[in-house]
């Protein structure tokens, strides 16, 4: 099984940008600590704060799956319910 990255971008709604971080932020220690993850760094976009991006990294697209279906996931997905304007997120396989 070949690594994976995954980037995912997070746009706020405006007034909710707090909550959101503060919920994004709640995954980074439990993520870091599940099987498989290489690596798993939030940021913010100076100029729109509201744009939130995870650079991710994972031994396997298998190991990755088990962390989508986690219970912190799910929670998160219920905490910011209403709260995101956009969310997109792209699987890449690493080449150099």
């Amino acid at each position: 099984m070949s690594q994976l990255t995954i980037v995912a971008n997070i746009h706020a709604e405006p007034d909710a940008i707090d909550r959101v971080r503060a919920e994004l932020e709640k995954l980074i220690p439990i993520t870091r600590a599940e099987q498989g993850c290489i690596q798993y760094d939030l940021h913010q976009d100076n100029e729109d704060p509201a744009h939130f991006m995870f650079v991710e990294s994972w031994a396997s697209r298998d190991l990755w799956q088990v962390h989508m279906s986690a219970p912190h996931l799910a929670a998160y997905r219920e905490a910011v319910d209403g709260a995101l304007t956009k969310f997109s997120l792209f699987e890449m396989t690493p080449i150099g």
